[in-house]
């Protein structure tokens, strides 16, 4: 029975993204992915026609799934900003624990061109006008928190979340620590990460 259409693009998009994430783009041949997919060349380059096309797919489909979770928590009208902090920490925490090679793919890949990557995945207007962004602004208004940028804010954040990852294989090596144990303490940080925040808020 011949396969669906479908259904091989969505093998060949897999492999794609395993060996991406895990080389990078100059370093990944087309035969890479078709042997991980299990297919011909022949056919890979029937269904995308060339290296550039498949990597700048994966790459949006990527940016989409790091973004698309938590633009849900920060648009939540029911949750505080101490809320969102716990939820943003807990929703990154468990995806790059799962993809382990997607912070740093994204960071190496996206400077390349960030402008046309953000662009085609809609995310700056979605953040800039969410339920977290008021919240912030209303705080500072307020004198609840310190009069910062949000920016500033965010990058704070996605510091405490992001930076573990992209860092492990240093640390690791470092350390001496097993990769078992290192993942094990990241797990931790998701009860950290807002008592840190907030303390950080309090200061005036």
């Amino acid at each position: 029975m011949k396969e669906p259409k479908q259904d091989t693009e969505l093998i060949i998009k897999e492999a794609a993204r395993k060996v991406f994430q895990e080389k990078g783009f100059a370093a990944t041949k087309t035969r890479d992915i078709a042997e991980l997919a299990d297919i011909n060349l022949a056919l890979l380059n029937y269904y995308f026609r060339s290296k550039k096309k498949l990597f700048d797919i994966i790459m949006v489909e990527t940016l989409q799934s790091f973004f698309a979770g938590v633009i849900t928590v920060l648009n939540n009208e029911e949750t505080s900003l101490n809320d969102k902090v716990a939820d943003f920490a807990n929703h990154y925490m468990d995806l790059l624990t799962e993809n382990q090679n997607m912070a740093l793919f994204i960071l190496h890949s996206v400077r390349e061109n960030p402008v046309e990557y953000i662009a085609r995945i809609g995310i700056l207007d979605q953040a800039k006008e969410s339920v977290f962004v008021r919240q912030f602004i209303e705080g500072v208004a307020q004198k609840e928190i310190p009069p910062l940028h949000p920016i500033h804010f965010m990058l704070n954040l996605m510091g405490l979340v992001v930076f573990p990852f992209i860092a492990e294989p240093m640390i690791t090596a470092v350390s001496g620590m097993p990769k078992e144990s290192y993942f094990e303490m990241i797990q931790e940080r998701k009860r950290l990460i807002p008592m840190w925040v907030e303390s950080m808020l309090s200061v005036k």
